[in-house]
């Protein structure tokens, strides 16, 4: 008689967090990436069903984990904010991330940069923005059908998906707003506040000079 043998129990697939590859490769490629992502982070900040992230590794695929990207900036509509090591798209009801960005450094060779190209259109990304700032150069894509398309005129152009305009400035990127205001750095937006304080200071000071209590205003 002839013992059976089990079948062996196939080991579960890790998908790790992390590619071993650094964020960015210089400060003028990380701060553009912290502006482009914290202001899509402000936009959608009172819309529950976008999930924004940077620098997040996607796994479009179940079970093959060497197939992934981390994209400098993605957009994903339709799913809720949170916390995540990485972005499993079979646990996100199949929605792949919309929009993507990336923010090109002096590191990045061509061959990469066609591979990733290559990653966005076969895997559904809508619209894929690719921002060079040593260059002041901007290019964009949108997708028809199975193929993401080059947009012919990219300034001045307004995203389907996000409402936002994009401008190049001599050379730098600018993001506008569906309400007209520019994408600002944190350096930015700080100066905005203080600029902000200042005046109500000087408004608090005159109303004390005319015998009034500012905090009763």
């Amino acid at each position: 008689m002839t013992a059976s043998v089990p079948p062996l129990e196939k080991s579960p697939v890790i998908y790790p967090d992390s590619d071993g590859q650094p964020m960015a490769d210089n400060t003028e490629q990380f701060r553009w990436i912290v502006t482009i992502q914290g202001g899509f982070d402000a936009l959608y900040k009172d819309r529950p069903d976008v999930f924004v992230a940077g620098d997040l590794l996607w796994y479009p695929v179940e079970g093959d984990n060497t197939i992934r990207i981390a994209p400098d900036v993605m957009v994903v509509f339709g799913r809720p904010k949170g916390q995540r090591g990485s972005y499993q798209q079979w646990r996100e009801d199949n929605i792949a991330p919309q929009v993507v960005f990336e923010v090109v450094s002096p590191g990045n060779r061509f061959g990469e940069m066609l591979k990733k190209f290559r990653f966005y259109e076969r895997y559904g990304v809508e619209e894929y923005y690719l921002y060079d700032p040593e260059k002041g150069e901007l290019t964009g894509w949108v997708r028809t059908g199975e193929n993401l398309n080059e947009i012919e005129s990219i300034r001045g152009w307004v995203s389907p998906l996000l409402g936002v305009r994009f401008e190049l400035v001599d050379g730098e990127l600018q993001l506008y707003r569906p309400d007209g205001e520019r994408f600002l750095s944190y350096v930015e937006l700080d100066r905005q506040r203080e600029v902000a304080e200042q005046r109500a200071e000087r408004l608090a000071e005159r109303l004390r000079a005319m015998g009034i209590d500012p905090e009763q205003v």
